[in-house]
């Protein structure tokens, strides 16, 4: 059987379960689905501008849903030697304004999100809280580089880490012990250099991270941040790299963005013979299928998915937008999508909460097609897609039909499904987490 005709049953088998499901009930797969992973990433600085809480999660029953919060981001420094630091005091456990979560005042010393998370894991003892490690930060990068480069260095990083969050020793006089139940290393990204590095530094995290089991009986939790695009993970020994971790997050967007002039969709399920850029490998069928051939079992695989989308302007009214050539990329608009942002600064209350042009929040995008916008569904790449003619912008993103599709896909990729998938960021949802509720549903929580 034709490799190629493999995607396309794979396709209409999504498209009659869906139907499938809007006739019977969401909770059709519940059966199929038990112990999937259900991610969110959190991120410490949304807060500020976008105003969005660790009690949000609480408030919008998102929480309910989840099975991991990944704390985003902890620094990793290497001055004056390998450690792990705090990234934003203030957001992560000084300030004492953020709204308590289950209605008790912070009694402090502890407090910011990091006491907001204490009392989440109070009322969800079975949620797991990650702090993600590292992020896009050139400086990180060199600093993984430096301290995954010898064994002094992998033992040093990781006893900090580990100390810092696992055991909770925050700052002088601020302790918060099992505040967080493991790592997720997002070393972005490794080079043909660090190969090896990178699994021994996984390894290192592991070794500590079962030793601290044996004294306290607890079960820590280790993942690792996976790129999709191949000129990245071709540098990271996914078979080795697996074996030392409990699932790895793997990047299921930003397979196009407003970086390129030529629209395209951001986060496609299936590659397609129409797009110009066929046969590149700028899918997630192609990245699942990548690291399930290098030996990464798939249980493991947990599919990243945005809440945001990607855009464009100048495109012409041709094929609604999809794969023409654009002038710029879209502009930032109002959260409720009537018009433009008028100050970028953050400043101005009511924009959209990423404030960075060719990029707009899956809450914002749910409101353009009241404003003017059309969408479209693209059932060869199990993708969406909005455009309005009169001002010549398109925008590619995820909506709850593709989320669903998508978390099928998990069900139905291969026996025993895929490890689960998680979000970009959790603020970026609408106020009553629309996105992740989907996702919940069509992984049967």
């Amino acid at each position: 059987m034709s490799t190629h005709f493999l995607p396309r049953l794979l396709r209409v088998a999504l498209m009659t379960l869906l139907v499938l499901a809007a006739c019977i009930s969401p909770s059709f797969s519940q059966k199929h689905n038990q112990g999937k992973i259900l991610g969110g990433y959190f991120e410490e600085w949304s807060i500020y501008y976008a105003g969005y809480n660790i009690a949000n999660l609480q408030q919008n029953g998102v929480a309910d849903k989840l099975t991991h919060l990944i704390y985003a981001f902890g620094n990793v420094t290497t001055i004056p030697s390998p450690a792990c630091a705090i990234a934003d005091t203030w957001a992560d456990y000084q300030s004492p304004y953020l709204p308590s979560v289950n209605g008790t005042p912070y009694p402090g010393p502890l407090y910011g999100n990091f006491a907001a998370i204490q009392q989440l894991k109070a009322l969800h003892p079975h949620l797991t809280v990650l702090m993600s490690l590292g992020g896009a930060s050139a400086a990180n990068t060199a600093a993984f580089v430096t301290a995954a480069s010898t064994a002094g260095g992998r033992q040093a990083i990781a006893a900090s880490c580990i100390d810092m969050f696992v055991s909770g020793n925050i700052a002088p006089g601020i302790t918060a012990p099992d505040l967080f139940d493991g790592f997720n290393i997002d070393w972005e990204f490794p080079t043909a250099a660090d190969t090896k590095n990178f699994t021994a530094l996984l390894k290192e995290f592991r070794r500590q991270l079962n030793a601290l089991s044996k004294t306290t009986g607890k079960q820590y939790t280790l993942s690792f941040d996976g790129p999709a695009g191949s000129q990245n993970y071709v540098n990271i020994d996914l078979r080795k790299a697996a074996q030392q971790v409990d699932f790895i997050t793997i990047d299921g967007y930003n397979y196009s963005g407003s970086w390129v002039t030529q629209t395209n969709h951001a986060s496609p399920l299936f590659d397609s013979r129409q797009d110009p850029l066929f046969g590149q490998g700028l899918d997630i069928d192609d990245t699942v299928n990548a690291y399930l051939k290098a030996g990464v079992p798939p249980h493991k695989y947990t599919m990243g998915l945005p809440l945001y989308g990607a855009g464009w302007t100048g495109v012409p009214n041709v094929n609604h937008g999809l794969y023409q050539n654009s002038t710029a990329p879209s502009p930032v608009l109002l959260a409720n999508g009537t018009a433009l942002c008028p100050d970028l600064s953050g400043n101005t209350p009511g924009c959209d909460t990423l404030l960075t042009p060719g990029l707009l929040t899956y809450s914002t995008l749910s409101t353009l097609t009241s404003n003017g916008y059309s969408n479209y569904f693209d059932p060869r790449r199990i993708a969406v897609s909005l455009y309005d003619p009169a001002s010549g912008t398109f925008y590619t993103y995820d909506d709850p039909a593709t989320a669903f599709l998508k978390m099928l896909y998990i069900d139905l990729k291969v026996p025993g499904g895929l490890g689960g998938s998680y979000v970009w960021a959790l603020k970026d949802d609408d106020a009553n987490g629309t996105m992740v509720k989907t996702m919940a549903a069509g992984l049967g929580r």
